[in-house]
């Protein structure tokens, strides 16, 4: 089971920046798939950024051109940088860790991100 632990939510203001970061406590972390995701109240949870072990990046339509997922393996921590922040941007992001598409996912507590407009 991997230990993930994310950071670096809170208020901004509307066209701001916030960046969050998840620290794995897990052996092996660049083998591993990295994702963020949220949930906005009253919303089920969506997929932001993945940043696989082989070095590929995707995200969600709603967020490309403003966010950018990155990784340090020698720190075991993954980012999200998230630029240009917008009200519907607001919810908890959870940093999520797998380490085969049939593994079982590892979450992290969340953090919340609050964009006031």
């Amino acid at each position: 089971q991997v230990q993930l632990v994310e950071s670096g939510g809170g208020l901004v203001q509307v066209g701001g920046s916030l960046r969050l970061s998840c620290a794995a406590s897990v052996s092996g972390f660049s083998a591993y798939t990295m994702s963020w995701y949220r949930q906005a109240p009253g919303k089920p949870r969506e997929l932001v950024a993945t940043f696989t072990s082989g070095g590929r990046l995707n995200y969600a339509d709603s967020v490309k051109g403003r966010f950018i997922i990155s990784r340090d393996n020698a720190k075991n921590t993954v980012y999200l940088q998230m630029n240009s922040l917008k009200p519907e941007d607001t919810g908890l992001y959870y940093c999520n860790a797998k380490v085969a598409p049939s593994s079982r996912d590892s979450w992290g507590q969340g953090t919340q991100v609050t964009v006031s407009s």
